[in-house]
């Protein structure tokens, strides 16, 4: 099979097509032959940073070709999508049962992967913000794969204001196109009017600003893996608070909850009311290509390998 590897971190030039052997499942374990696979921020990051090489791993969607020891619920032929922790930009990766979940007929593996991890991710972290009816919003990197579905997911909520944020004026049209009221750049002097709730998928030196656009009272969530301090003074000034969202500790520790989240978020994709973006589908051989498109802020939506 083909997949991509890299051997010392760098920008996307540092990404390799190589064969390599079909692994064979495990215990608990779908050899997913993958159709679609979505490409995130979090790798792209560890690719750049991390000293020592990792497996290239995320969300893949695709057919049940074999199955390991103990798996039940699934057969052959299933079309499945999960998180893949392994080697996942491949013509074919390992999908543990308890990340799996199935592709509803009428739904493409793109679909699926622009959709269900991403849209886990904005619909979790929307819930953590603990929004009620009529409160103000605003999403950071609302033009990313999961900012995108974060601020539809805040509308459909019922806010009475959206404020989409972004990197850059040209992808004002593409976040006013999903709902938003206001879109402003993160360079701004100022975001607006204050909100409250902040979704924040950047972090880093984006933390500080969001907390600022808080009215009294309110919540940010932070759930990048960008990193970034906050002044424990302007919390209390407004008595603000910071919330920390991980996706990871829903699926393993609160599956019930987690299973609900997908059914929700399927419902309103057949519904039409939540529009998943796809930036654009690369071959997987060219895999540099995308990663390129995340590292400059350039994508509107998801980006997609399609080996």
């Amino acid at each position: 099979m083909r997949r991509v590897r890299y051997e010392h971190s760098g920008g996307p030039e540092v990404l390799f097509l190589e064969e390599a052997p079909v692994p064979e499942p495990g215990p608990g374990e779908l050899l997913v032959r993958t159709e679609a696979i979505g490409v995130t921020l979090p790798v792209v990051r560890k690719v750049r940073e991390q000293r020592d090489p990792i497996a290239l791993g995320g969300e893949v969607a695709g057919e049940v070709v074999a199955m390991g020891e103990g798996v039940t619920g699934f057969a052959l032929g299933d079309r499945v999508t999960g998180l893949v922790f392994g080697h996942g930009y491949a013509d074919h990766a390992l999908l543990s049962t308890a990340m799996a979940s199935p592709v509803p007929d009428g739904a493409s593996a793109t679909d699926a992967v622009a959709l269900v991890r991403s849209g886990l991710v904005a619909y979790g972290a929307l819930r953590a913000a603990r929004p009620e009816p009529g409160e103000a919003a605003l999403v950071t990197a609302a033009a990313s794969g999961v900012g995108h579905l974060a601020l539809q997911l805040a509308r459909l909520d019922g806010a009475s204001r959206v404020v989409g944020a972004v990197s850059g004026p040209d992808k004002a049209e593409f976040v006013r196109g999903l709902g938003a009221d206001d879109v402003v750049t993160y360079d701004a002097g100022s975001w607006g009017d204050p909100v409250d709730y902040v979704l924040d998928a950047v972090g880093g030196e984006l933390l500080a600003p969001g907390v600022k656009a808080l009215a009294p009272h309110g919540r940010l969530v932070a759930y990048s893996s960008g990193g970034g301090t906050v002044e424990a003074y302007d919390l209390l000034v407004g008595a603000k608070s910071v919330i920390g969202f991980q996706m990871a500790l829903i699926a393993r520790g609160k599956p019930e909850t987690y299973e609900r989240w997908r059914q929700e978020l399927w419902r309103l994709f057949f519904e039409g009311a939540l529009r998943p973006a796809v930036h654009g589908e690369f071959a997987l051989g060219d895999a540099a290509k995308a990663h390129a498109v995340i590292e400059s802020r350039a994508n509107l939506g998801k980006v997609v390998l399609i080996p």
